[in-house]
């Protein structure tokens, strides 16, 4: 296997601030590796060392000869006067202005320059490039290739930075955060052309349905170290707690032992001279071990929502529209107490329109949206807050509330309610302006949920959010005695939350739908499929009657020997189609070693080609047959 890069012994500090100490790893031809780490451990900063992008205070990156890295910024920045073809190419400007002049040539009625820029596609070569870039842009849902980037919201940037770094043909793929502004079709598009993609990944991203179908591997940096776990997420998951555990054990024992010691040290008041210098030794390196080493425990928050009466919200006859695009269209709903909703459906369809309705943020066209007395609401929107970066985390919750009620006698100081939401204490001291986007989010998520609230509505709260805190969030939704409502486009995180689902169709078209995200995703393709099948048969059935073929004549019918030919093709495709079929769900499994997955992928090759050689054959003997 070809190691594209070595990196050893890597450190990296920002002031006091230690992100990783001495880590060493390697990304091979093939491999699909994920980072995981909480927001601020360095996830970023190590993506940015591999791509070039900074440099280690120590340690190496050896890359191999002449490698070609794309990388995918979490926050990406273009030229604004750049086109969405131009920076989707990146640095084949030539290449985007003759696919630009192309474009224009075909829409202009007149067919002026045409010719001239047919001719220099094929100079270069570009029809098969054309296509590609077509492709990706439209199933990112990006369909002005001549829009200036300087006019696209935040998602659809990220969504031309991550089409230009899959037109790169590179050999690796570093991608932070890539489904953020994704729908699920997206994404799962997304999925299945990376695992057909030949290019090595190394990638964070916080959507674990997408971890386990894509990644062969497993990076974890935690507490400055690096685990390295070959396989997908969940067996991430199964072996993290094994070393969980392991570590837990550990630490009783060595606590044990510290216990015995230190008595032992108290016993003998002589000089240390006459002690067993080793011994001592032992017992100041065991204290120090325990010092920096901290028990993994579950995260728990079961804070006491503010009482909700039976009247929530009742929507009657309510209508949005924005021009001649329709948001609601005469909508009625009657939210039930304890009720946890999720809102799904295509970008631009105006999920987060009726967020703001409902928190009169917004004025419906016609219609009443009626909120009881007793609502508290607690809104967590995309745009967030803006922190006063002089402030210590500490200083922002205090603004807040000191205490929070959990409702049942007990009561969290406002840095023991931080610590559950992973800001541990000599951090709840740091000032906002040093915090790491992921880590400003987690803050304006604590600050919502500390005001107690009886209605929480939470608007795309997976964005930038770590696997961990999203653990602690699930948790707390899942215990929540109170009203929810979520747009969001990670599945996982939906699965584990609502209730059911309120899915927008488009033009006003709401639907309830009584399950849960991946139960909604099997009904539509299987919807989706039977509306297609009755679209063709209702094809077939107005389509005209053909009158009956001639006869062929008897020279072109099959020979013996065809007909033998035939009848073993009619045998050999499906046999071969299904081993493929197989080979496909085993390379998606994440259960293959990466001598098993190379060995796998050249075998689904070789099967493609023999199955589109020999179905050409079938057709061409089924004319004659």
């Amino acid at each position: 296997m070809v190691c594209y890069l070595q990196a050893e012994n890597l450190t990296k500090s920002y002031g006091e601030l230690v992100m990783f100490d001495r880590i060493s790893f390697a990304i091979n031809e093939g491999e699909r590796i994920a980072l995981i780490a909480r927001n601020g451990a360095g996830k970023s900063t190590l993506l940015n060392l591999i791509a070039g992008r900074d440099s280690a205070d120590e340690g190496t990156i050896t890359p191999r000869r002449d490698l070609r890295v794309a990388y995918l910024e979490q926050d990406p920045a273009f030229d604004p006067a750049l086109t969405v073809l131009e920076a989707s190419l990146g640095a084949n400007r030539d290449d985007a202005r003759v696919i630009a002049a192309y474009e224009r040539a075909i829409t202009d009625p007149t067919g002026e320059g045409l010719q001239e820029a047919m001719t220099e596609m094929d100079a270069r070569g570009l029809w098969d490039r054309e296509q590609r870039v077509k492709q990706i842009l439209s199933r990112l849902r990006i369909d002005d290739f001549g829009q200036r980037v300087g006019t696209l919201s935040g998602g659809q940037l990220k969504r031309v930075a991550l089409a230009s770094v899959l037109l790169s043909e590179c050999d690796l793929l570093i991608l932070d955060e890539p489904t953020n502004h994704l729908d699920t079709e997206m994404t799962e598009w997304l999925e299945e052309y990376l695992t057909s993609s030949r290019s090595a990944l190394l990638m964070v991203t916080h959507d674990r349905y997408f971890l386990d179908r894509v990644c062969s591997d497993i990076l974890e940096l935690e507490e400055r170290h690096l685990y390295h776990y070959h396989g997908n997420y969940s067996y991430y998951l199964a072996k993290r707690q094994e070393r969980i555990d392991a570590a837990a054990a550990q630490r009783e024992s060595d606590e044990n032992r510290y216990r015995h010691e230190l008595e032992w040290i108290r016993r003998q008041p002589q000089a240390r001279a006459t002690k067993a210098q080793a011994r001592i030794d032992a017992f100041y390196d065991l204290k120090d071990r325990l010092q920096t080493t901290r028990t993994q425990r579950a995260v728990r928050l079961e804070v006491q929502a503010g009482r909700i009466g039976t009247k929530i919200f009742e929507a009657k006859e309510v209508c949005k529209s924005y021009g001649e695009k329709r948001i609601l269209d005469h909508f009625n709903y009657n939210f039930a107490r304890y009720e946890k909703l999720c809102i799904v459906g295509d970008n631009g369809c105006g999920k987060s329109t009726f967020l703001r309705l409902l928190m009169g943020l917004e004025q419906p066209d016609s219609g009443t949206i009626e909120v009881g007395e007793s609502v508290r609401f607690g809104y967590y929107s995309q745009q967030g807050l803006e922190f006063d970066p002089t402030k210590r985390v500490i200083d922002i919750a205090h603004d807040i509330a000191r205490e929070v009620d959990l409702g049942d006698g007990r009561r969290l100081s406002a840095s023991q309610f931080l610590h559950h939401f992973l800001f541990l204490p000599e951090q709840q001291y740091n000032y906002v302006a040093k915090l790491s986007g992921g880590e400003r989010k987690r803050l304006y998520l604590c600050t919502v949920l500390m005001r107690n609230p009886n209605f929480l509505v939470l608007d795309e709260p997976t964005n930038d959010l770590d696997i961990m805190t999203l653990g602690v969030l699930e948790e707390y939704l899942r215990a929540f005695r109170g009203c929810v409502i979520v747009v969001s486009h990670d599945r996982y995180f939906v699965d584990k939350v609502a209730d059911h689902l309120l899915v927008f169709c488009g033009d006003g078209e709401i639907k309830d739908f009584a399950g849960n995200y991946s139960e909604y995703l099997v009904w539509k393709r299987d919807f989706e499929a039977a509306r297609r099948a009755a679209a063709a048969a209702e094809e077939q059935r107005n389509r005209p009657i053909e009158e009956p073929r001639r006869q062929k004549p008897a020279s072109k019918r099959l020979s013996f020997r065809e007909q033998q030919e035939f009848a073993a093709l009619d045998a050999e495709i499906p046999v071969l189609e299904s081993e493929k079929a197989e080979l496909e769900a085993l390379l998606s499994s994440g259960t293959l070693s990466h001598e098993e997955l190379t060995r796998t992928a050249e075998r689904i090759g070789t099967l493609i080609d023999e199955i589109d050689e020999k179905t050409m054959r079938w057709l061409e003997l089924s004319e004659r047959a």
